[in-house]
């Protein structure tokens, strides 16, 4: 007779353990070609006695922090020789649920040696690009932010780069005649919104395909904006309609003192605070209120939550909105954070890479934030690479975040936990 005490054991399939078998050997193997990588290409062939300098005072800032200067060679045996540890183990007994942290670990410690290579001989200001990492991913971490709260409950935004679009040519524009950035942010993602109605009737109401509803919203707003802007505000005569102003960097105080951490997170405009923020408040919201349980049922089992009472319709319309406005929000970036003027079509893909950022990052804020860094790192790298003079064309490293966003969506590192519902229109019996 069984006891209370006793737990039921259900075995793994033979097929599930083979395939978390050839993940894990995979993953090893991953681990093994970085530190291969890192030996015979960054430090056999390195110059003797090659020293690298990191500069850590980041462009502009008042914080002083010294150099760190240290001998290239040494530090690259020895990154080569923990990826090869790591691997050996990853491939002999597994890291299990620690794999992702490993995975980044190594990561990071191929990325270093990497600029450690590069920039022997010569110096790097580390600072700044790390800085310059934190300022381009915020674009990227509103747009996946705003197909977060989209797809979480069923409906896929494929408009994200539409909606920060509108919302950069409607802030400007607002911004320009009222002389107040915060009149023109608002307005900004009321426009957003607005395309998230737009969007959400298509898609919701009219159960019109998701990925075509969000795609003719992409092709008006880029035409829309793109005939205004040439029409009216790229005019000489309504030149006032462009001068929207920016808004002033921040410093937080004592905090942006910190050497080298200080100027790279604690002195910024707004939006980079407020991406923090919206991260973490939209975290709390999906896991831990009735709200964010209700939006998440809806996107994984719409007919279950309209058998317990929740309103599937409405709480769609109400996801699509909010993720309208996100991505309104995300637009104002360019126009009053970044460049203080509206240019034709200058999100530049930003919506779509913000989709990829929230792929990469498993449909989770905080995840969708790290891929959003690691995004804006490379991107940031890319145009330093090009001073460094390395031997990679900097569009070489520009694909990588891409290239990696594939291994994830292939399923090697583990498949993506997409919602269950996710681009199916609901169909109320």
């Amino acid at each position: 007779m069984s006891t209370a005490s006793e737990t039921i054991v259900i075995p793994m399939s033979k097929g599930i353990r083979n395939r978390e078998r050839r993940r894990r050997i995979t993953m090893g193997v991953f681990f093994l070609l970085a530190a291969a990588f890192t030996w015979l290409v960054f430090a056999v062939n390195l110059t003797p006695n090659a020293m690298t300098r990191f500069v850590m005072t980041p462009g502009g800032s008042s914080t002083v922090a010294p150099d760190w200067i240290f001998p290239t060679g040494v530090y690259l045996n020895i990154i080569a020789g923990i990826c090869a540890m790591l691997g050996t183990f990853q491939i002999v007994r597994g890291f299990g649920k620690r794999t992702y942290s490993v995975l980044a670990l190594v990561a990071i410690l191929f990325i270093f040696g990497f600029l450690s290579w590069a920039t022997s001989g010569g110096q790097t200001n580390l600072g700044g690009l790390l800085r310059v990492m934190v300022v381009r991913a915020v674009p990227l971490t509103l747009g996946a932010l705003s197909g977060i709260l989209c797809e979480r409950a069923g409906v896929v935004n494929i408009a994200i780069e539409g909606m920060m679009l509108t919302g950069a040519f409607v802030s400007t524009v607002f911004a320009s005649l009222s002389h107040s950035l915060v009149i023109g942010l608002l307005a900004g993602v009321v426009a957003g919104g607005f395309m998230g109605v737009i969007h959400g009737v298509l898609s919701i109401k009219y159960k019109i395909n998701q990925i075509i509803s969000g795609t003719v919203i992409n092709i008006f707003s880029i035409g829309i904006t793109s005939y205004l802007s040439s029409k009216y505000i790229q005019r000489s005569e309504f030149q006032y309609l462009n001068e929207p102003g920016m808004f002033p960097q921040i410093e937080v105080p004592v905090l942006s003192k910190i050497p080298f951490i200080g100027p790279i997170l604690f002195h910024h405009n707004i939006y980079v605070f407020a991406m923090v923020f919206f991260v973490l408040f939209i975290t709390f919201l999906l896991y831990k209120t009735r709200w964010g349980l209700r939006l998440r049922s809806v996107g994984e089992h719409p007919k279950a939550a309209d058998t317990l009472g929740i309103n599937v319709f409405r709480t769609r319309y109400m996801a699509v909105i909010l993720g309208g406005m996100m991505a309104g929000f995300g637009g104002t970036y360019f126009s009053l954070g970044s460049s203080g003027r509206f240019d034709e079509v200058m999100t530049a893909g930003r919506g779509f890479i913000g989709l990829a950022a929230m792929i990469f990052g498993n449909w989770n804020p905080i995840g969708s934030m790290g891929a959003g860094f690691l995004f804006g790192f490379f991107d940031s790298l890319s145009v330093k690479a090009s001073l460094l003079q390395v031997p990679l064309p900097s569009e070489f490293l520009g694909m990588v975040p891409y290239l990696a966003t594939i291994v994830v969506l292939a399923g090697v590192v583990g498949r993506g936990q997409m919602p269950a519902a996710d681009g199916v229109p609901y169909e109320k019996e």
